[in-house]
């Protein structure tokens, strides 16, 4: 399967938490836990357990960036990482994120990373929605 997301990260389910409409599912990416929620028949139909190996797919555009921790926040992903790479544009620019082994890609306003003052070597914190993510095995 193709897809134009920039970020399509393998990991290992470590738990699901089943609800009547939705669960949550939880991997370990390099290390990194990252929680999705998808609908309760998704995990069926996958047979998403303890061990099985998915892919999160992640639009670049869903990533969100911070240059402190947040606190109390409702984003059930806030990951820390390191900036490893930033591609300039006249809109927007692109940020490779570090994240274990493995690496994140973030598209935000050129006038956002320029607020931020983003640098490459900086630790900035991502921050993702469960439900943004899509799985896929």
């Amino acid at each position: 399967m193709k897809t134009s997301a920039r970020n399509q990260i393998k990991g290992t389910v470590t738990e699901v938490i089943g609800g009547a409409v939705n669960s949550e599912v939880v991997m370990d990416v390099a290390g990194t836990p990252l929680k999705a929620i998808i609908t309760k028949e998704a995990v069926t139909d996958m047979g998403l357990a303890a061990g099985s190996e998915v892919y999160a797919i992640i639009k670049a555009s869903f990533v969100m960036i911070a240059k402190e921790k947040p606190g109390k926040i409702s984003t059930r992903n806030v990951i820390e990482t390191t900036v490893s790479d930033i591609i300039e544009g006249p809109v927007s620019c692109e940020l490779k994120l570090a994240m274990g082994g493995t690496t994140l890609t973030a598209i935000i306003t050129e006038e956002a990373a320029k607020d931020l003052g983003v640098a490459k070597g900086d630790t900035v914190y991502a921050l993702v929605k469960a439900s943004s993510i899509i799985l896929a095995q």
